[in-house]
């Protein structure tokens, strides 16, 4: 194999094998060691390490028996967690003899990890972990007891969930069977399982050493797993800061594995993102992200003070971008977002209340907050704004397109110039940011989520809302279409539909058919009527965020939105028969 230019290599003898260790960057710097899981190599953190090279030391090493290292002999054995504690303490003397090291891991380079932030003999050498699909077997020991020795049906179905989730691990156990298929028909698929099921884009990984790398990486489980299992430790209390970053879409871990993980780590930062397991591959910039952020907390003193809250530090370093970002919903997604650690983008067309917006929004708890101005309606401006914020801030992880006006009245009574108005701004505002953002989130391949605010009147129909009604139903439907079409590239698509919320749209919105005194009456009236009912647009914000966590496509907020959702699907004969009502307006 070819060494990529920067990289500079070289050998560590320790227990008997030879280890390969690849240094990129700048020695004065923090140290930061990624250690890699099975069956890889070292050549799964490329794509992170090359992002984190400018700011930090980066050393990725192949594990014994993996890559370009020596496998132990006899095998059996040859992989205990002492004896890759011992590997791990020799490269972090060779390439930072004087400083503490950081610590990354993912998958059996998480588990191993581990051990190395909890024994003893390794304080002092650890400055923090990040940890990436891989528990601590020790902890994983105790959450296997602790439900054993109390089971509650909610109990037993996570012991029995996981252990689907484990099923490759019994495999591993069996003898000659898992070597005789990674070096033969598993080996060579491998690379197109992975791309098929993971969505891992090619390159420089998988590497030709794959089925060796996987035969000899089952003794990591056939030495370690069984053993520690039964007598966990009782003293695996992490002595350095924890990252904890969970890929909500883990087909082999379940996020509940970790519940009860700050009895262990005094000082834990946790992060979830909306990905399968092989994150070094498919999110290189969100992780290179939040290692950098972890690792300058912890060297300025600041690690362990992660937000308070729900949705606390879920978003953390994300770059969110609200449209009608200026008051109700969309000001309420903003500080939600905020609040959650991500970086805001406030956007609405009235430029003092998106200043007012992001400027509250780092009070709150966003890294960084800025505010545009623009009509959404605006095809060109939108295409500015999209050019701006890619160059400025980045890719937007999360697209939030929210800005809307009402309109209410006969069909009769709608001109032409209001179909326009209210079409522009509530379907063409969305087409316009999914069409600009979307695609640079696409082709940027490393996942995100667009929501998009539709309403109950998506599918409640009723005489007084044609047009309003048509904007929001054309909004669920393209957001359907869209869900379905990104899906394969890891983008989510949400449409949500808040019904009655207590903002500001009643009476800023249109009546058409009436005098301007008669209008101004319906807007007072409305907004009363809203305000009466009093559902905040927090807990339509709390929904967005609910709805990006766990990738949900349809998300009726009040109870009155989710009842019709529910009759247009079971009884929309009812419903339209409602929609002949006049509302006391």
């Amino acid at each position: 194999m070819t060494v990529p230019d920067g990289v500079r290599e070289r050998w560590v003898r320790t227990g008997g094998v030879e280890l390969c260790v690849a240094e990129l960057g700048d020695p004065r710097r923090p140290t930061v060691v990624l250690v890699h899981g099975y069956p890889d190599s070292k050549e799964v953190w490329s794509e992170v390490a090359a992002r984190l090279a400018d700011a930090f030391h980066v050393v990725l090493y192949d594990v014994r028996g993996h890559g370009r290292s020596t496998a132990p002999s006899p095998l059996r054995g040859g992989f205990t967690l002492e004896k890759l504690t011992d590997d791990f303490l020799a490269v972090a003397d060779a390439v930072s003899p004087d400083r503490p090291v950081h610590l990354v891991g993912h998958d059996w380079g998480s588990v191993q990890s581990w051990e190395f932030v909890t024994v003893k003999r390794t304080e002092g050498r650890i400055a923090s972990f990040t940890s990436m699909s891989g528990p601590s077997l020790d902890h994983f020991g105790h959450w296997i007891n602790k439900r054993l020795r109390r089971p509650t049906p909610r109990r037993v179905g996570q012991l029995l969930g996981q252990g689907a989730k484990s099923w490759y691990v019994y495999l591993l156990h069996t003898p000659v069977l898992p070597e005789l298929a990674w070096r033969g028909p598993l080996g060579r698929r491998w690379p197109g399982i992975l791309e098929r099921v993971e969505k891992v884009p090619g390159g420089d990984y998988p590497t030709s050493s794959l089925p060796s790398d996987a035969a000899h990486g089952a003794w990591l489980y056939r030495d370690n797993v069984r053993p520690r299992l039964r007598r966990p430790r009782e003293d695996a209390y992490a002595h350095a800061p924890v990252q904890l970053v969970t890929p909500l879409g883990d087909a082999f871990l379940s996020e509940r594995l970790y519940d009860g993980l700050e009895l262990w780590v005094p000082h834990l930062t946790r992060r979830t993102l909306p990905a399968k397991h092989w994150v070094p591959r498919t999110r290189p910039d969100r992780l290179a992200d939040w290692i950098t952020e972890f690792v300058t907390a912890t060297e300025d003193g600041r690690s362990g003070t992660a937000a308070s809250g729900k949705h606390a530090d879920r978003f953390g370093g994300q770059l969110v971008l609200v449209t009608g970002a200026g008051n109700g919903i969309g000001r309420a997604t903003a500080f939600a977002f905020a609040e959650a650690g991500a970086r805001v983008v406030a956007v609405d067309r009235d430029a003092e209340a998106a200043a007012r917006t992001a400027e509250l929004s780092r009070l709150i708890g966003a890294p960084d907050a800025w505010a545009e101005t623009v009509d959404v309606s605006d095809e060109q401006a939108m295409e500015k704004l999209a050019a701006r914020v890619a160059a400025e801030y980045g890719v937007v992880d999360v697209l939030v397109n929210n800005a809307g006006i009402g309109l209410s009245g006969s069909f009769f009574d709608t001109t032409p110039e209001d179909w326009k108005k209210v079409l522009d701004v509530n379907l063409w505002g969305v087409i316009h940011g999914c069409r600009l953002f979307g695609r640079q989130m696409a082709e940027r391949g490393q996942g995100g989520h667009i929501v998009n605010t539709a309403s109950a009147a998506a599918f409640q129909p009723s005489r007084a809302l044609p047009a309003y009604g048509t904007s929001k139903a054309a909004v669920l439907m393209l957001s359907e279409c869209l869900r379905a079409e990104l899906a394969d590239q890891g983008i989510g698509v949400t449409a949500i539909c808040p019904g009655l919320v207590n903002t500001n749209i009643t009476s800023t919105a249109h009546f058409v058919g009436m005098d301007a005194e008669e209008e101004k009456r319906r807007q007072q009236r409305t907004a009363r009527l809203y305000g009466a009912r009093n559902y905040p647009p927090e807990k339509v914000a709390d929904a967005v965020l609910e709805a990006v966590v766990h990738n949900r496509a349809v998300v009726p907020v009040t109870p009155e939105a989710r009842g019709a959702h529910l009759m247009s699907r079971f009884a929309p004969r009812v419903l339209r028969r409602l929609a002949r009502v006049n509302p006391p307006l």
